[in-house]
């Protein structure tokens, strides 16, 4: 739980306790302790969901709600700004969300890499010579597997851009 303070700040139950050494303080506050300590409860709010891929919410104090309730405050920001280093080289927001996009990019596709190994091996056993299933399906999809890091997609796929096993 916070709280926010006569000064408009933020505090912890541990904080307040910290500022207020030569005071005792029961275990359970309610609204005569928090009267007594000047100070307001702030209660959680929703965090909302970011507007686009590259912006973040970062909980920004609190604010009064309808009801005159301390509540969390949120704020959206970009990920990513225009950035100058030290030796004066600009890199644009644009060029930040493109490396970051990149980053993540490679992540995925080891990902769906190890997914479609795995699912080439649970496989494997269709291709051996007494199996008694349709082997030019099963290598149909064998194939499709392996050519899953040509898809349109790839390596952002969807469920339904994978190949289904016979």
């Amino acid at each position: 739980m916070e709280y926010r303070t006569q000064d408009g700040s933020i505090k912890s139950q541990g904080q307040i306790r910290a500022l207020n050494k030569n005071v005792s303080i029961p275990k359970v506050w309610n609204a005569d302790v928090c009267a007594s300590l000047n100070i307001d409860p702030v209660l959680e709010a929703p965090k909302p969901e970011a507007s686009g891929a590259y912006k973040r919410v970062l909980r920004n104090g609190a604010v009064q709600d309808a009801s005159d309730n301390w509540v969390q405050a949120w704020v959206e920001q970009d990920m990513f700004a225009d950035t100058t280093d030290e030796d004066g080289k600009k890199t644009t927001k644009k060029q930040h969300e493109t490396a970051y996009q990149a980053t993540l990019d490679t992540k995925t596709a080891v990902n769906v890499r190890k997914t479609r190994n795995a699912l080439l091996a649970d496989s494997d056993w269709t291709q051996i010579t007494d199996a008694t299933v349709d082997k030019t399906t099963w290598a149909t999809y064998r194939q499709s597997l392996r050519d899953i890091t040509k898809h349109s997609n790839f390596p952002n796929l969807d469920s339904d851009d994978w190949p289904v096993a016979p």
